[in-house]
């Protein structure tokens, strides 16, 4: 299942790759594929939390689907995390926040992510790749037994990044534009 969703990443990477003009600028067309694909990778981001804090999940699916977590992202980006009692956003790596997130003492985690959409357009950096930003709203849920022990709604932004890549397909060298994840930014936490 991993290597067919690779395969169709690569391909609809090649896809996105198709008319685009030498500069590496990216044609309207090719910016609605790669802002579609960017908001897959983040819905596919709530579907890997929503099973890594299901305290129903196992531990080893947990673990495969950290691994498919990672892929997501950028090697340095980082998580927010927020609290009602708290004053302060802590930050983790992203492997680190989802082990402590699997490892959260409830009986019962609920994570929803909704009104996901783009607050940013993509625009292009000096590295020739293009930054954007998504936000989301997060609501969390941590039940011990069947009380309600803690639950909040935070709204997040999550830094996107689009660069151009190359591979090797059938002894030919493909370009195409890949979307990876970066940090993912508190910005309110809400009762």
């Amino acid at each position: 299942m991993k290597v067919l969703k690779n395969i169709i990443w690569i391909l609809l990477a090649v896809f996105i790759s198709q008319n685009v003009v030498a500069q590496d600028n990216i044609s309207p067309e090719r910016k609605m594929a790669i802002d579609s694909l960017a908001l897959e990778k983040v819905r596919d981001l709530s579907k890997y939390i929503s099973i890594i804090g299901n305290k129903k999940t196992p531990w080893s699916e947990a673990n495969r689907v950290i691994d498919r977590t990672l892929e997501l992202f950028t090697e340095d980006a980082q998580m927010g995390v927020s609290a009602l009692n708290q004053n302060e956003v802590k930050y983790y790596d992203i492997r680190t926040y989802l082990e402590r997130l699997m490892a959260l003492n409830y009986d019962n985690v609920n994570i929803e992510w909704f009104n996901i959409e783009y607050i940013s357009d993509l625009e292009r950096q000096p590295d020739g790749r293009y930054v954007g930003i998504i936000t989301i709203y997060q609501r969390f849920e941590g039940r011990s037994g069947d009380k309600l022990k803690y639950v909040d709604t935070t709204k997040k932004d999550i830094t996107v990044y689009v660069e151009r890549k190359q591979t090797q397909i059938g002894g030919r060298i493909i370009g195409f534009w890949d979307v990876l994840l970066g940090d993912v930014r508190v910005v309110e936490t809400m009762p």
